[in-house]
């Protein structure tokens, strides 16, 4: 009697246990802790939407870690992080690797558009710079453009842009994108290359303040000159305009893909409109009138 029961104990603690068990592995979009890895040009709006899903499920918890891109998206393919922004192309074998390692296709989930911006100090004589003068540049020993380091979405996007390899081009550093601003007037002649949302929020005071110390160039692009404004960024038309998107290697609909869908619906594109960045999600406004 004692060895029946006993018997019947032990099977329903193991149900129990694999129920618990089954309990905690299950997906969850609305509760749980996260860290997305972001590079520091564009870690403000990522800070801005990780805030509003946790206003919108307060029992999650999101940190956001700065790490150069390619090092963030290095840690995506090693399972060490869950989600990732990015802002350059992939290779084809850097998409192949992603799909191999990952088990997913890949599927980027754009957000918004940003800008690499060139600034110069605001008593600068400099009102504009054109993509010849860029391209010569970045071949050149005197180093004129300082980025924020190597490895960095900068340096990546405008490398792309001009078609070569980083370690192909001369540039200068100095740590930070607002480190760059900080610093820039020290050495004369020097154009500061940074990521627009470093200071891309309209009424912040820090944004005002850094925006107040340098003034963006406008680039000259077969005979016309863009600005790096809602316009030009919304039809691509300024060209270092770039596209910021989410890679995940989660599977299953939990915070991260969750965090994602956020991210790209309504809601989310309103952020990114407040952090001073374009839309990537266009909503039409319609409104009746009776």
């Amino acid at each position: 009697m004692r060895s029946s029961i006993k018997t019947i104990m032990l099977s329903f603690l193991s149900i129990i246990a694999v129920g618990c068990k089954k309990e905690e592995k299950s997906p969850s979009y609305n509760k749980g802790e996260m860290t997305i890895l972001t590079d520091e040009s564009f870690k403000s709006i990522t800070e801005a939407l990780a805030e509003g899903y946790m206003i919108n499920y307060p029992e999650t918890k999101i940190k956001v870690v700065t790490k150069k891109e390619d090092l963030g998206f290095i840690d995506l393919l090693n399972d060490k992080a869950r989600i990732v922004v990015m802002s350059r192309d992939l290779s084809p074998e850097e998409i192949k690797t992603y799909e191999e390692q990952v088990d997913l296709k890949f599927l980027p989930s754009k957000f918004a558009a940003d800008a690499v911006v060139f600034v110069v100090p605001k008593e600068s004589p400099r009102e504009s710079i054109s993509m010849e003068e860029i391209q010569q540049g970045m071949l050149s020993e005197y180093k004129s453009f300082i980025f924020d380091g190597a490895n960095s979405s900068n340096l990546n996007f405008v490398a792309q842009k001009l078609k070569k390899q980083p370690k192909q081009l001369k540039f200068s550093v100095i740590s930070g994108n607002k480190n760059i601003i900080e610093e820039l007037s020290k050495y004369p002649g020097k154009i500061g290359v940074i990521g627009l949302n470093t200071f891309s929020r309209p009424y912040d005071k820090e944004s005002e303040q850094l925006r107040s110390m340098v003034k963006i160039l406008p680039v000259e692009y077969k005979g016309r000159l863009y600005n790096a404004d809602f316009e030009n960024l919304r039809k691509m038309n300024y060209p270092f305009t770039r596209v910021l998107y989410f890679l995940t290697n989660e599977g299953n609909f939990n915070i991260a893909n969750g965090f994602i869908r956020f991210s790209c619906t309504q809601l989310g594109q309103l952020i990114v409109q407040k952090e001073g960045l374009q839309p990537y999600n266009l909503y039409r406004r319609e409104v009746q009138m009776r």
